[in-house]
């Protein structure tokens, strides 16, 4: 007899906690066999059709691929159509013995619980088996005492700015070396002692740069205390503004050093010039697109649910910021009119950059509604949420006077 089990609402099994659902919990349902054709029996029959997010584990238990779908069965019974053996989702199907979902409203708020769950477990599948110019990555800015940038598939926590994701790794390298000379910020290891000039010390002690940088005046030297920590910060300032969209400096003398070398007949270093112009140049356009929807993206986005959990999302300065249940009546209207109002506070502020709790959903905020314009004509700001409850209340019993 072929092993089976279900689990709902299981502890050991979930997915955990989801910081954006403001509704009950979603059980969590695991099936398991030890056979492809079983394990695709049990899908068919238990899985139901609607939006949610997906766990594929191996043999042992572990979590390797994570994914979301508007409809659960039919991307999960897609794994095993055998068109897809030589795809990579035939290869992740081929390593699994069990299957586990969890419902979610809607499609958008599938889509935010599929990135927490892999910015949180990782799976090696969701990570691994991708090519290098595939996998996201991300711009920092940080590692004190003399930030640089550098880039991150994990962003650490204390960083003055980051921004992403990107693609192309190789791209990426490049655009961040010619960054940190172009702002003369340092590259090294976080090992190396950093002293400035205006640092107090006991005895006078010439202090020798570890690198040429500081030589041919692409770095201003925080190894050998050839700047001061003011005239540091000033660099680092500027370069937080060219991650914030804002400074253009770096592009425009890019594309002015290419020329210069060109017309020098310095081909080979006009080679080298127009590739560190086309990476930054690429970097620039992302930045000033996601500074745009930064500064546009300010609103409560209404999200109806397949299962009538309907939900208010807070998008604040481009990012998730906040959820509450769609009022559907006086009550529940009244559970969250305080949170409503401090929303309209908090939106109010025309210089908000954001970088909250959920800064990584700027990017997945940005592209659904640049793939899905009409959604935008649903959003309303925070102080019109009364008007819009009001408004939708009425529609509800007009409805019902029309059917009665």
């Amino acid at each position: 007899m072929e092993a089976s089990d279900t689990t709902r609402g299981d502890l050991d099994s979930s997915f955990g906690h989801d910081p954006l659902l403001p509704h009950e919990p979603r059980s969590l349902v695991r099936v398991s066999q030890k056979t492809r054709a079983s394990l695709q029996r049990e899908v068919a029959e238990r899985c139901p059709p609607v939006p949610g997010v997906y766990g594929i584990l191996d043999r042992g238990g572990t979590l390797i691929y994570v994914g979301k779908s508007k409809s659960l069965r039919q991307r999960l019974l897609g794994y095993f159509v055998s068109s897809s053996r030589q795809e990579k989702s035939g290869r992740i199907i081929e390593a699994a013995r069990a299957v586990q979902w969890e419902t979610q409203p809607s499609e958008f708020a599938a889509l935010l619980r599929e990135q927490h769950l892999i910015r949180r477990f990782r799976p090696r599948w969701n990570v691994q088996g991708i090519p290098e110019r595939q996998r996201p990555l991300y711009l920092c800015l940080g590692r004190q005492p003399a930030p640089y940038f550098f880039i991150s598939a994990k962003p650490p926590a204390d960083l003055i700015a980051c921004e992403g994701p990107f693609y192309g790794m190789a791209r990426m390298n490049r655009a961040v070396d010619a960054l940190n000379q172009f702002f003369q910020l340092r590259d090294c290891s976080q090992k190396t002692p950093f002293y400035f000039a205006d640092q107090l010390t006991l005895f006078q002690v010439e202090r020798r740069p570890g690198c040429l940088r500081y030589e041919t005046g692409t770095c201003l030297g925080p190894c050998a205390a050839g700047s001061t920590r003011n005239a540091y910060d000033a660099q680092v300032n500027a370069a937080e503004s060219f991650l914030d969209g804002f400074n253009d400096e770096p592009v425009v003398a890019m594309r002015e050093a290419m020329e210069a070398a060109s017309t020098n007949l310095q081909y080979e270093l006009a080679a080298r010039r127009l590739a560190d112009s086309r990476s930054v140049d690429y970097l620039y356009r992302k930045l000033t697109y996601l500074a745009e929807v930064r500064r546009s993206y300010s609103f409560i986005y209404p999200v109806r649910g397949f299962d009538h959990c309907h939900t208010w999302y807070l998008i604040r300065a481009g990012e998730v910021a906040d959820t509450v249940p769609a009022p559907t009546c006086v009550r529940t209207f009244a559970a969250v009119r305080e949170r409503v109002e401090l929303w309209t506070a908090q939106t109010q502020n025309p210089f908000d950059r954001g970088h909250g709790l959920h800064a990584h959903t700027l990017n997945l905020v940005a592209s659904w509604f640049r793939n899905r314009r009409p959604e935008l004509a649903r959003t309303f700001s925070p102080e019109r949420a009364a008007r819009v409850y009001k408004t939708a209340l009425d529609e509800k019993a007009q409805a019902r006077s029309n059917a009665g």
